[in-house]
């Protein structure tokens, strides 16, 4: 189960790399837009108000996240939905997928499926997070591994931009790919290490999900102390590199 609220912890830092990938969209006049894995729905918003005569739609596979992005109101339309069933309409000008397909296994296969599917001259936008090879996500597998349930941690699930680039040129779009690592800086704030409590919106959900509820409590305890230890805090933050790899693609027209 996704927690919106968890989620949209440090919704600043989340939000940035959206909009350095929907920024390289260079669509003047599209007719329809979707965002799939839309989350709660506030940045799917920001679509329709770039583009007020398009029919914007986002997508997420999580109830719970589709609540909340319907309870915004707005000129956007939102539907629950399994991004893998989704096929684009003959007026999709603009698809957008942010911080999503590293969840889906196969989704390179999907990426080439909407390039060929995609409307002539439509823009394909995608951003997918990098560091798993980071500290954080080497120590979350470590822990996991102690406690069993390394089975539902993953070692790299996404690609590079050379790897993106090659599958969408192959499939005759034009592509936009570069990576970049940003540096969090996330304010202690008397309550958990803040790596943790980034994690916790979305990389241990399914950890928690494996565990009972003291297991867990352990389990975060210990990954606490190694977070502690590989990012320690200094004048009130804590430094926390994150790469993303960033894809922008327009189809052959």
């Amino acid at each position: 189960m996704w927690d919106p609220t968890v989620y949209r912890r440090f919704g600043a830092e989340r939000s940035r790399p959206f909009f350095d990938l929907t920024a390289r969209i260079d669509a003047d006049r599209p007719r329809a837009v979707v965002d799939l894995g839309c989350g709660p729905g506030e940045l799917t918003l920001t679509l329709a108000e770039r583009w007020p005569q398009a029919r914007v739609t986002g997508v997420d596979s999580s109830p719970e996240m589709i609540d909340k992005a319907v309870a915004h109101g707005g000129p956007a339309w939102f539907q629950l939905g399994d991004v893998r069933d989704w096929k684009p309409g003959a007026d999709v000008d603009v698809l957008v997928t942010n911080a999503t397909l590293q969840w889906v296994d196969g989704h390179r296969e999907l990426l080439a499926r909407w390039a060929a599917e995609l409307p002539p001259g439509a823009w394909l936008a995608m951003q997918v997070p990098g560091n798993f090879d980071g500290p954080s996500h080497r120590l979350l597998r470590q822990v996991a591994a102690e406690y069993g349930v390394a089975h539902v941690t993953r070692e790299a699930p996404v690609d590079d931009p050379t790897g993106y680039a090659g599958l969408l040129m192959a499939a005759r779009a034009e592509v936009d790919a570069w990576e970049t690592t940003y540096l969090h800086l996330l304010p202690e704030s008397g309550e958990a290490h803040p790596v943790l409590r980034w994690m916790e919106g979305t990389a241990l959900r399914p950890v928690k999900a494996a565990l009972d509820e003291n297991a867990w409590e352990s389990f975060r305890a210990d990954l606490e102390r190694e977070l502690t230890a590989a990012y320690p805090a200094a004048h009130g933050h804590v430094a926390f590199p994150f790469r993303r790899v960033f894809v922008v693609a327009r189809t052959a027209s």
